[in-house]
């Protein structure tokens, strides 16, 4: 299963406003009927419990019922998986900082699709189709909107069948700020820094207030920077058979003064991408821990006086072994291989390959 998203032309956009207001009031009655039950019976109400309060509705909302239905299914599934008996309220005033993005999600039996276009319910938008939606299987989907205004439809359709990778080679990936990826075999995935190339230029609308060239800016970072990543993602996967990735953790390094670098980057993103791409493509992917990986020879195997330690050895890029006396010309090459070769031990159950 993979998804598609196909844009949808601009002057649908006032008709997938309304239906997406509507939406929201769909989710906030759910949302509020669901807790008023839970407080005088002490029970949750099921997705079918809820369908006998919701008939009608898509006539009165100019909705489709599996749009409702769909709505219904996703405030259980999110109840449930966030553990709480309130959902917080999707907001359709423009005007609000806090306004929710528009979103109308839908099955299968409420679109059809015509070359050019398609039709939901008496409604037809017009599209461009990048991908020649006749050839999939439509499975379910969703229109939604981009923080621009912009809408676009999202397909969830049947996959066609990959051909598998026939590569032999095998990496380890230590990811950094400085390049967002260096692996083993002296591949390195620089690190464009979108944000700081178009930082000047933020700072200036942002002082300007000119909501939509801020907008527009944030939008053209978080594109540049997806297709960088993409385009390194596919090419590491095709090249090889196994895999390996330090844990390095975004999540931690964002709390620090290194934040606004490690969001720049998408290393977490890389991750991400490379981990499905492996699993679409046959390739095998680990995720080893990486603790001492900088300070460790990856020919000796230990951690000598010389080994870079702690933030005090960030500025050492090159740094000779004393027990060994090899030089390691870029510490970020001997930090993949030993990630490497942690790949390996885990794959061999604990049998140690230097």
């Amino acid at each position: 299963m993979k998804t598609l998203k196909l844009r949808i032309k601009d002057k649908h956009s006032e008709m997938l406003n309304q239906m997406a207001s509507e939406v929201n009031f769909v989710w906030n009655y759910v949302n509020d009927l669901c807790f008023q039950h839970l407080k005088r019976k002490g029970e949750f109400l099921s997705a079918y419990d809820v369908a006998k309060y919701t008939k009608g509705t898509s006539k009165e909302c100019d909705l489709h019922s599996q749009t409702v239905q769909a709505v219904t299914e996703e405030l259980v599934t999110r109840r449930k998986q966030f553990k709480k008996a309130k959902l917080k309220w999707r907001v359709s005033n423009k005007k609000s900082a806090r306004r929710s993005l528009g979103w109308i999600p839908f099955k299968k039996v409420a679109i059809k699709y015509a070359d050019g276009y398609i039709q939901y319910g008496k409604h037809q938008f017009k599209l461009w189709d990048s991908y020649g939606l006749s050839k999939y299987n439509i499975k379910t989907g969703s229109f939604v909107e981009d923080a621009r205004g912009r809408w676009y439809v999202c397909f969830v359709v049947e996959a066609a069948a990959v051909e598998k990778s026939t590569a032999t080679q095998a990496i380890g990936i230590d990811l950094g700020l400085k390049d967002i990826a260096t692996c083993s075999d002296g591949t390195v995935i620089s690190n464009p820094k979108f944000y700081r190339h178009y930082e000047q230029k933020l700072g200036i609308a942002q002082r300007a207030r000119n909501k939509k060239r801020v907008r527009a800016l944030h939008a053209k970072i978080a594109n540049s920077r997806k297709d960088h990543l993409h385009k390194a993602s596919s090419m590491l996967v095709k090249k090889n058979a196994l895999i390996i990735v330090g844990d390095l953790s975004a999540k931690k390094l964002v709390k620090t003064t290194m934040a606004k670098s490690v969001l720049d980057t998408g290393f977490s993103a890389l991750k991400t991408m490379l981990k499905y791409k492996c699993e679409n493509a046959g390739v095998l992917f680990e995720e080893v821990n990486e603790a001492y990986t900088t300070q460790i020879c990856s020919c000796c195997r230990k951690i000598s006086s010389s080994s870079p330690k702690g933030r005090a050895g960030l500025g050492i890029r090159e740094w000779q072994c004393m027990e060994c006396g090899t030089f390691h010309e870029n510490r970020d090459i001997n930090s993949a291989l030993n990630i490497l070769a942690l790949g390996h031990e885990r794959l061999a159950v604990g049998i140690s390959v230097l």
